[in-house]
């Protein structure tokens, strides 16, 4: 049977990157993933949702924004053009990891999911556009943009790892908790989509539908939610002490407090200033740190090695004692 070489694997073949580069290109996807989920958002709180009449096309006649759809037209046209920035990002991400020698099946994989959970996030875009900016739906566009993030950086810290079965750095009980905080960060983010969906910020003039249920409320538990993530929080950053947990592990801990206590802050100034809209942009970008911060302390409580076995005491073992003076 003969092998068709893809563009992709002909590249592989005939370049070896360095870690330092793949981690670069990794890197480079996180960015454009934090970067789109702002973008979006300012599309939504200048109110250039419907900017663009249709998808994939700006207008029924034309494939870009026209000067009579005004700064609407442009601010949505050119969040879509960013999307195919983000997907440049993910595709260097794809060739680097994919160019890694040994090849690493496992990473290579998380790098290409990255690709298709753009390509799906764009049709729920497209498809957003249609239902006229139905709430439900730009809730979705949003959640997958966090998805991909998450990914992202799942892929960046697996770089330097092996690709070996995880081995844990902390105690059982504290690897549950670390689990018990994504949890609850995956809530108080489906939560803040909630009040979004809700709230004064439609993302268009227009009369667009929103969630069935009061702003405030919404907002209230949202604000519980984020009062059980930063009780969590900080139990883990004192059990991290208990036990002493590797100082990496303690870092992150310690960053997620920061960025918890920043968005916390945040989140009440808006709330008491009648939302405004450069307070809701930084809101959520301080989502996508969290997002970080949270992944990054759960991975850190483990750690990876090789696929390969270690040698077996042999012969071969004891060759470096007969070596000559001058080896070093």
């Amino acid at each position: 049977m003969v092998r068709v070489e893809t563009p992709i694997s002909l590249i592989a073949k005939r370049w070896t990157p360095s870690t330092k580069m793949v981690k670069r290109a990794a890197l480079s996807a996180i960015l454009m993933s934090v970067f789109i989920i702002i973008t979006g958002g300012a599309v939504r709180l200048t109110g250039s949702g419907l900017g663009c009449d249709t998808w994939p096309k700006c207008t029924d006649d034309s494939l870009f924004a026209t000067p009579e759809q005004g700064l609407h037209g442009a601010i949505e046209f050119g969040n879509r053009m960013l999307a195919y920035v983000l997907s440049a990002a993910v595709g260097w991400a794809i060739i680097a990891v994919s160019s890694m020698k040994p090849r690493r099946r496992k990473l290579t994989r998380l790098a290409w999911s990255q690709f298709w959970i753009v390509l799906g996030n764009a049709i729920l875009g497209g498809i957003t556009v249609w239902a006229g900016l139905n709430p439900w739906t730009v809730a979705g566009h949003f959640l997958l943009a966090n998805v991909l993030l998450a990914i992202a950086v799942i892929t960046w810290v697996r770089i330097d790892e092996g690709d070996g079965p995880p081995r844990p750095r902390t105690p059982l009980p504290v690897r549950r908790l670390a689990w018990a905080i994504m949890a609850t960060t995956v809530v108080l983010i489906v939560l803040g989509t909630s009040v979004t969906g809700s709230g004064k910020h439609a993302g268009d003039s227009s009369d667009v539908p929103r969630m069935p249920w009061d702003w405030s409320a919404a907002a209230h538990v949202h604000a519980i939610a984020a009062w059980v993530v930063c009780a969590l929080a900080i139990a883990m950053w004192l059990a991290l002490r208990v036990v002493d947990a590797p100082a990496d592990t303690r870092a992150r801990a310690r960053d997620l407090l920061l960025v918890l206590l920043a968005q916390g802050a945040i989140g009440y100034v808006q709330y008491f200033s009648d939302v405004p809209e450069i307070l809701v942009g930084i809101h959520m970008f301080g989502s996508a740190i969290l997002l970080i911060a949270v992944v990054r302390l759960v991975l850190s409580m483990r750690e990876r090695g090789d696929d390969a076995p270690a040698p077996l005491p042999g012969p071969s073992a004891e060759r470096p004692e007969t070596a000559p003076a001058t080896a070093v």
